[in-house]
Parts: structure tokens; C-alpha cells; sequence
């Protein structure tokens, strides 16, 4: 039985496809060319409706209600899978993380997951499901947790209860990538109201090194909230804003635990270390100190307040895919002050401890267990 596309991904292809026939279907502003444009608009969704073969049922993919022990009506968030062609499959190999639906049972190795939480290194995020083990009562120090993508080393996945920790390198292609098999994974495994949480280090604009942002919406080098991707040769623009309500929380139990300064504000994707952020210490540079400061001081202007090098294509994909998402990072300098990180390598340790303390103090608090 084909699923349901979700409703972002439907609304997608009707615009793309609009913008890509319009020279060719085009009515003229002549006398009864407003009504040519209605059929024309109407002609161009019934095409793409018949070609992704959209069914008219709830399934997974979207919502739909189930009743809890007390007989009331809940409702349950499943995830979008933008992709039809994935119905014609009868086995999906997710190939960067050494799994399969034909040789694993997702279900039973996932189903039960509710957090995702995401970085760049492989040792934190196995640091980061040891510390939510114990925080949950779910484990004990110098327990060993088994890398579940131990036949590939592209990736570190672990577990426990309802935490998934995945590593995803550095940068948008490395994220990209993780992301496609990390939301095929849910997808296939049936798990619903799904959040998925990015936590890292970034850059500081303006603020004291261990400050830790909560990103508002993630923008590009040129403080746009989106993402530009060439898909088939056209360039296709996302949206990269994150989950309001869910910043807030984050905010709120930060207040909580009253250990660090934390800050809700936009945060600069950019596509390298060095030049794309208008460092003076890389291999190549073409501009003086004072561009450089007056580039990151309109950043500042426009409400960024970190830089790093994954958060738009993670927002634009949870965007896409149904699921509530946040990243999460702390600031390791104030590039308005320098380039290159020299604190201590403890004082380090700690700062990237500030966000796994934030994030599973959240996972505790919503669970029921702070």
C-alpha cells in the first residue's frame, strides 16, 4: 500500500513544477486570462497528483489518533518521507550506517525511541549516551555501549531506552548524508513524536566563550534564513527555521539549572572553517582585519550570535520530514576577539559538556524524571 506524502513535500513538487512549466503554459493577460490561469494552476496539481500516486488515507508519514489508557484521544506524529520511489524498494539498504530493513528489525531495535540527539564526533556522543544512561537511571559509570554502526566507520550510532546518539561528522555534506538514512531509519522503525536535537560547538559572535546557543532559525553566509541545494541542475531553496515552542523549553529549563549563560539567537551555516567565516588564520586569505570585523559585526546586527557548519541543512530536512527539532551549541570563543582556540583543553571538556547537560536535563523534564 503506498503512503501518504506529506503535506510540505506535496506543496513542494506543485511549486517546483510550476516555476519549471511556466514559460511553457503560461496564459496570456488578455481578456478571460485569469480564468486560463485557474484551469492552467488546476491542470498542473491534477498532473502531479496522479504522478505521485497521493492516496487519500491517514498513514504513517503524518498523524492519526490512538486512545490512551484512560480512553482519551491522542495523537501520534509520524515522520514524512518525501520520496514515492521508496514504496518500489523491498529492501532499503542504509549503506553509511551498515543496516538494513532487510537484515534488521527496526521495529524492535527502534521502535521505542522518542529523543535523537546529533554531533560531529563519534567519542561525544558515546560520552553523551553514557551521561543520559545514568541521568535516566539506566545505567552506571563504566558501562560499555555497543556501537550499533560498528560495521562502517562513517558513523557512531548508540542507544538506550528512548535516546538515540548519532555522530555526523563535520559539515553539510557529512550531516546530509547521516540525515537521509537517520530519517529512513525512524521512518522504517514506526517511531513517532520524534525530536531530534543537534548538539555541538560553534564560533561565538559577541558573546563570553561557554555561552550556549539555542538557535532561532539557522541562516547562510548572507544571514538568510535558507537553504540553497542544485537538485538536478536547478537550485532548489528550504526553509531553515526550527521549532519555536521547543527553543523556548530548552530556554526555560536552562534557567532551571542556572550553571551557564544561554542565549536564544540565529545561528550563521556556513560551508567552510576558515574563509567561509571570515577567518584570518587559514591557508588562503584575500581580506584584511577590518572587513573581517565588519562582516561579523553586521552578522551580529542581523541576530546571529554562533557560527558552525550543519544547522541549515538539518533544519531544512526535519522541516521536511514532520519532525520537531532544535540545535544546540556552545560557543568556544568570540570571533570578535580572535580566530583560534587556544583555552586549556579541560576548560574545552567542559564547555562541550554545557549542551549534553542542557539537552538531558530536557529528555529528564520530559519524561517526567527531573
Amino acid at each position: 500500500m503506498r503512503k501518504i506524502l506529506g503535506v510540505r513535500c506535496f506543496l513542494d513538487l506543485v511549486f517546483r513544477h510550476l516555476t519549471a512549466r511556466a514559460e511553457l503554459w503560461r496564459p496570456s493577460r488578455a481578456k478571460g486570462g485569469r480564468g486560463l490561469k485557474l484551469v492552467w494552476q488546476t491542470l498542473v496539481v491534477w498532473e502531479i497528483w496522479k504522478k505521485v500516486g497521493i492516496k487519500t488515507y491517514m498513514a504513517p508519514g503524518s498523524s492519526k489518533e490512538k486512545k490512551s489508557d484512560d480512553g482519551q484521544a491522542t495523537k501520534e506524529n509520524f515522520i514524512n518521507l518525501c520520496n514515492p520511489h521508496l514504496e518500489k524498494m523491498k529492501e532499503d539498504i542504509l549503506y553509511h550506517f551498515a543496516l538494513g530493513t532487510g537484515t534488521h528489525d527496526f521495529p524492535t531495535l527502534f521502535g521505542d525511541v522518542k529523543f535523537v540527539c546529533v554531533g560531529g564526533s563519534p567519542s561525544r556522543m558515546k560520552a553523551f549516551i553514557a551521561y543520559i544512561a545514568e541521568e535516566l537511571g539506566l545505567g552506571s559509570p563504566g558501562c560499555d555501549y555497543p556501537n550499533i554502526c560498528a560495521g562502517t566507520d562513517r558513523y557512531a550510532m548508540y542507544k538506550v531506552g528512548p535516546v538515540l546518539s548519532v555522530s555526523h561528522g563535520m559539515g553539510i555534506p557529512s550531516i546530509s548524508i547521516m540525515l537521509h538514512e537517520l530519517i529512513k531509519l525512524l521512518y522504517h522503525a514506526k517511531c513517532s513524536d520524534i525530536t531530534i536535537i543537534r548538539i555541538g560547538t560553534s564560533g561565538g559572535i559577541g558573546l563570553e566563550p561557554g555561552s550556549v546557543v539555542i538557535t532561532r532559525q539557522s541562516v547562510d553566509a548572507t544571514f538568510k534564513p535558507q537553504l540553497e541545494q542544485v537538485v538536478l541542475g536547478k537550485t532548489v531553496i528550504r526553509s531553515t527555521n526550527l521549532d519555536e515552542q521547543l527553543a523556548q523549553e530548552l530556554m526555560q529549563c536552562s534557567k532551571e539549572i542556572g550553571q551557564f549563560n544561554t542565549v536564544i539567537g540565529n545561528t550563521m551555516c556556513t560551508l567552510d572553517f576558515y574563509e567561509g567565516q571570515g577567518r584570518l588564520d587559514g591557508a588562503i586569505c584575500l581580506y584584511d582585519e577590518e572587513e573581517k570585523l565588519q562582516y561579523l559585526k553586521n552578522a551580529y546586527e542581523s541576530g546571529v550570535r554562533n557560527i558552525e557548519m550543519e544547522s541549515s541543512v538539518f533544519a531544512a530536512m526535519c522541516n521536511l520530514s514532520g519532525v520537531k527539532a532544535a540545535v544546540v551549541c556552545v560557543t568556544l570563543l568570540n570571533r570578535l576577539e580572535g580566530d583560534q582556540i587556544s583555552s586549556p583543553h579541560d576548560v574545552l571538556v567542559e564547555y562541550q559538556q554545557r549542551p549534553q547537560k542542557l539537552v538531558g536535563y530536557f529528555i529528564k523534564k520530559s519524561l517526567g524524571k527531573a
